[in-house]
């Protein structure tokens, strides 16, 4: 598949934008103690659900899967957590970095066409 190292970087960058627009986003939709709760808990939850769903032998991965799915389950499960992150960034008041995270998810998934077909074949 042949990820370069600097897409795999941003691959990863793009995964910690995710779990702050989601944060940020849970911190925008409550007040009080919810906050911090929100805040705190919606990216710990996208967090678990990034590590424990994936294809087994995914070489951009450690190639585990602690809870082995098909590709197209990987995919989606991916795209819903990023594109969760822009739309959190949004949300939250910071319009252009949401947009640029979801310019930069096109462009991370555009130079990733061999791992798409992976994902998709598996």
């Amino acid at each position: 598949m042949g990820n370069a190292w600097w897409n795999l970087t941003l691959r990863f960058l793009l995964e910690l934008a995710a779990l702050l627009g989601i944060g940020m986003a849970g911190w925008s939709f409550s007040s009080g103690s919810w906050h911090w709760i929100l805040a705190l808990g919606l990216p710990f939850i996208a967090a678990v659900l990034w590590g424990t769903f994936a294809v087994s032998g995914d070489p951009s991965r450690s190639g585990r899967a602690p809870v082995p799915v098909p590709g197209m389950v990987r995919l989606v499960l991916e795209l819903v957590i990023l594109l969760a992150g822009a739309a959190g960034f949004h949300v939250a008041g910071y319009a252009v970095a949401g947009i640029t995270v979801a310019a930069l998810i096109a462009i991370s998934y555009a130079l990733s066409l061999g791992r798409l077909g992976w994902l998709l074949r598996q």
